[in-house]
């Protein structure tokens, strides 16, 4: 908990800036630059010309809003996914054998089977979804109010100023399904991320390093007695991770617009976005609109032709 809590402090200006460009708010013009081969395009603020001018107007601890409710979401979804995990596999289907087949072996004990086999790296893969489901069910309320509490920055509002505070407004005015703004495309996200970063790593790791002999996976990379080999599971583990997060992408950006839209503050509405009736509406005209991967990037940012952005 404390280590997921200092690393959310460290990225807060990060998320803010991220959060910001996602909903389209560009208050500054685009400026004349290089690419990366030499060729002078117009390009956008990048991060730190963007957190400057958030420093310019609300100081150092501007980059900070929406903290409080991000860091309860942390230590909260980081506890439930702890407990999940911990409940036996049997548990769930109604019975509890044991022992329980996913729990680690002790030391000098002796196993029949590879524990990274594919039927094991499903089973595993399916705990770990059960459990990050779990945690962004219980953690999504906070999400909502860091992201509004981000986007008064464009309006200059002070609605969400306070995390409970912010519980009683959305709850009069929305409802208890305001709270859950934006969870179905952040969830299909999680869960399409983790499938896809997991089966690929179990791909590579059994057919690419093992050349075919099926005994590698994303959980038994680490049993492996050469270092060597350990050392290039888990680059393929991490070079998976970020194709799928890469791919999957459009969900978060759906899921955060959809958390702010329409809810009263200058960045849920027009100019910025105009009220979706629904997901399936906000992904249908961001990909009319070619802005699918909108915040995606926060270097290098060149402006696209054909497309408009609202800056002051």
């Amino acid at each position: 908990v404390l280590l997921g809590s200092g690393l959310t402090v460290l990225s807060q200006p990060l998320m803010y800036v991220k959060v910001l460009v996602q909903v389209g708010y560009e208050p500054l013009p685009p400026t004349l630059g290089r690419n990366i081969f030499g060729r002078q395009v117009y390009q956008l603020p990048g991060l730190f010309a963007y957190a400057k001018h958030i420093v310019k107007v609300d100081g150092r601890a501007g980059l900070f809003k929406g903290l409080t409710p991000r860091l309860c979401s942390s230590a909260i979804g980081t506890v439930v996914h702890s407990k999940v995990l911990q409940v036996p596999t049997g548990c769930v289907s109604g019975g509890c054998p044991l022992p329980d087949a996913s729990a680690p072996l002790q030391p000098g004990a002796s196993k029949k089977e590879p524990v990274s086999s594919l039927e094991q790296v499903l089973k595993e893969t399916s705990r770990e979804m059960v459990a990050r489901s779990a945690a962004t069910l219980i953690t999504h309320p906070f999400h909502v109010i860091t992201l509004r509490c981000m986007v008064q920055f464009i309006g200059r509002e002070t609605k969400y100023s306070g995390t409970l505070s912010a519980f009683t407004t959305i709850y009069r005015e929305e409802g208890i399904l305001g709270f859950f703004s934006g969870l179905i495309p952040r969830l299909l996200g999680d869960i399409l991320s983790l499938w896809l970063c997991n089966m690929l790593a179990y791909l590579i790791n059994t057919y690419a390093l093992e050349n075919g002999r099926g005994h590698a996976g994303a959980e038994g990379a680490f049993l492996h007695p050469q270092v060597s080999m350990v050392e290039m599971k888990s680059y393929s583990q991490a070079v998976t991770g970020f194709f799928a997060s890469m791919l999957t992408y459009p969900f978060v950006l759906v899921s955060n617009l959809m958390a702010v839209n329409n809810c009263g503050l200058a960045g849920g509405l027009l100019p910025y976005a105009p009220t979706y009736s629904s997901w399936l509406d906000c992904w249908s005209q961001l990909h009319k609109e070619g802005n699918m991967s909108r915040g995606n990037s926060l270097f290098f940012r060149k402006v696209p032709a054909g497309k408009r952005y609202v800056w002051e």
